[in-house]
């Protein structure tokens, strides 16, 4: 290997890389040391984070070395005399690794500040550099970055011209020389995707791993993060919306909402306190069904008896007979069901981590402990890296099964998952603190799979899966129900979207109909159906006014036994549409496009028929989107204030 120039070079270079950015991170977390201690942390956590940093710094090397490693792999290959392929590789690799560490250098203040890592959000101070800069150079604590980092570079400058300037003694068999080419140009990629898992690449939810904030964040490498927000950034489906006048749309939502005391640090916040309060916290167990449409079960039409336990289910809980899902994708369902915000269009809202005021941190606040399971890999939809900011504490997924338990793409079956947390639920309820649980199930989604042990009656396999994931909820509640914890727990059910499996217009309506269910027979006494309009994001509201516990609501949702909505709205990524009881608007491209009588499947536009009723329907959309992009472009936290 020593005779390979190549190989070496690149290693000694990818070594003194880590190098330099461990010192990055070690002067970080020097600077930021009193979080540490602001909650309990085991050393091995601070290991964690700093091992967690080695693999992002290994990603970025491998984006900036995977091109000079190319062309040093030829150079040599082809016994190539000429110094100037080394020369270009020689400045690619000290330029983009400078600029790297300077990234890393403008960090540290800039997290200092933000507790957070750097991102393209840093560069809102581009129309006022003079005034930024001349801040920066008035601080003197600034210079004991600027300096250390400049003679970092220096150092790295001439430690970089010796590795490249080094001398190959003696010259290896060429076929040895494309096998090391090949295996260092493979190690680069693999190092660059930093995970080996199929379903995602490292992420930056991928970081947080523990309770603690800041060592969450500690592992991550600030040119990823700042690469990343770039890219987001840059992607049209992440553009901010503009559909109407911010400050008449959030008047407007208050009106809906009823806000008239204006105190709170949050203009859609409002105190809820019930008229009595519960002594009993009752567990929750809240159940998220992939794919589960209304329209799969018996009560509305479904004739080939998929779901008998789900309308079994129904018949004997507090059952919303018209409720709809905020998008038609899995994270838009997670998110809205547990923060109770709509989807914007294509926009992604666990890409960036935010902290809401969501299901966790309320529920955490009373004293619940809070667990998210899932089959397969936590880290798609940046999904456990979101949670755990947003105060789950305990994330089960695919690193937590048996390997013979994995069986597609998507992890574990229905039925194991349920199964696998039973004994999980049981320590939760030995703490003697009331728990909230919550599933994102999965085999209503390809690849399917269905275990030997399971007999269907239909023959088509979409249909077969519906019936296993339904079998799965029985045998789910039939293992509860055997519990101690059983008789104070409620259970919820709600789908991340539905199924189109009818589609008379644009949006297929049975892609949002979702059934939402509260189960516990003995906590919330006689069977009842409500048939009010309601969404997604109003599940936690209405979860709490079962509670009877006193919170602050900075969500759109509301609680649906207490409250009234006129509309709810649907999010179909290109388009936007908006229900009653009886109409339902369909809008493309921010103009009205349809109105039709959604009950009967009716075909027909209404809308020169009604257009004051499609107006004021617009109205009610724009004004909901464009609130909630409001309150995200001021960064508004979604806690309480002191």
């Amino acid at each position: 290997m020593k005779k390979y120039k190549s190989f070496i070079t690149i290693f000694q270079t990818y070594l003194v890389a880590i190098i330099i950015f461990f010192l990055f991170r070690l002067t970080l977390f020097i600077t930021e040391i009193g979080r540490v201690s602001e909650v309990e942390t085991p050393f091995s956590n601070i290991l964690q984070a700093f091992l967690m940093g080695i693999r992002f710094d290994i990603v970025i090397s491998g984006y900036i070395m995977l091109l000079p490693a190319f062309i040093l792999s030829v150079s040599d290959i082809f016994n190539f005399k000429t110094k100037l392929l080394y020369k270009i590789s020689f400045f690619w690799t000290f330029i983009l690794f400078s600029l790297a560490f300077i990234i890393c250098a403008a960090d540290i203040p800039y997290f200092n500040q933000f507790f957070s890592r750097f991102t393209v959000g840093a560069f809102q101070w581009i129309e006022n550099p003079v005034f930024v800069l001349s801040m920066i150079f008035q601080e003197p604590k600034y210079f004991m970055v600027i300096i250390p980092t400049i003679i970092a570079i220096f150092l790295f400058y001439k430690i970089l011209h010796k590795i490249f300037i080094r001398k190959q003694q003696s010259q290896p068999l060429l076929s040895l020389k494309i096998v090391i080419a090949l295996l260092m140009l493979s190690a680069i990629i693999i190092g660059s995707r930093g995970r080996i898992a199929k379903k995602s690449p490292i992420r930056i939810g991928t970081a947080f791993f523990s309770d603690n904030a800041f060592l969450n964040q500690l592992g991550l490498n600030p040119v990823f993060t700042f690469m990343q927000s770039v890219i987001d950034s840059k992607d049209e489906r992440n553009k901010s919306i503009n559909m109407m006048d911010e400050e008449l749309a959030l008047k407007n939502i208050q009106g809906y909402l009823g806000i008239e005391n204006f105190a709170l640090n949050n203009p859609i916040a409002r105190k809820i306190t019930p008229e009595t309060v519960g002594e009993n916290k009752p567990n929750i167990v809240l159940i998220i069904m992939e794919s589960m449409s209304a329209a799969k079960m018996t009560r509305y039409g479904n004739k080939h008896n998929l779901t008998p336990f789900l309308d079994s289910l129904a018949n004997n809980s507090h059952y919303f007979e018209n409720i709809y899902t905020s998008g038609k994708h899995t994270f838009n369902g997670v998110f809205s069901t547990f923060f109770s915000f709509p989807a914007l269009y294509r926009q992604h809202p666990m890409k960036q981590i935010r902290k809401y005021n969501g299901i966790g941190t309320t529920l955490r606040d009373l004293g619940y402990s809070t667990t998210y399971f899932t089959t397969h890999d936590s880290q798609f939809d940046n999904v456990e890296g979101f949670l755990r900011a947003n105060d789950f504490e305990q994330i089960i997924s695919q690193k937590d099964y048996p390997t013979d338990k994995i069986k597609t793409t998507l992890g574990v079956t229905d039925d194991y998952l349920f199964e696998f947390s039973i004994p999980i639920i049981d320590n939760l309820y030995k703490t003697e603190k009331p728990f909230f649980v919550s599933f994102m199930t999965a085999s209503d989604h390809g690849p399917y799979y269905i275990p030997d042990y399971f007999e269907p009656k239909n023959k088509e396999t979409k249909k077969k899966i519906v019936e296993y994931a339904d079998w799965s909820l029985e045998k789910f509640i039939s293992l509860a129900s055997k519990k101690e914890w059983f008789q104070n727990t409620i259970f919820v059910f709600i789908a991340d979207h539905g199924s189109p499996i009818s589609a008379p217009y644009e949006i297929s309506l049975d892609y949002h109909h979702s059934p939402l269910i509260f189960y516990s027979p003995n906590l919330l006494g006689e069977p009842k159906t409500f048939d009010c309009i309601g969404g997604q994001i109003d599940l936690f509201p209405t979860l709490m006014g079962f509670l009877k516990q006193p919170y602050i609501n900075n969500t759109l949702g509301i609680d649906l036994r207490h409250e009234k909505r006129a509309y709810t709205i649907i999010n179909d990524d290109e388009q936007i549409g908006i229900l009653d009881n009886e109409y339902f608007l369909i809008l493309r491209d921010n103009k009205s496009q349809k109105l039709v009588k959604y009950r009967d499947s009716d075909p027909k536009n209404y809308l020169t028929e009604e257009p004051e009723r499609a107006k004021e329907m617009e109205k009610y959309i724009k004004s909901n989107m464009q609130t909630f992009q409001y309150i995200l472009s001021k960064n508004y936290q979604f806690v309480e204030p002191e």
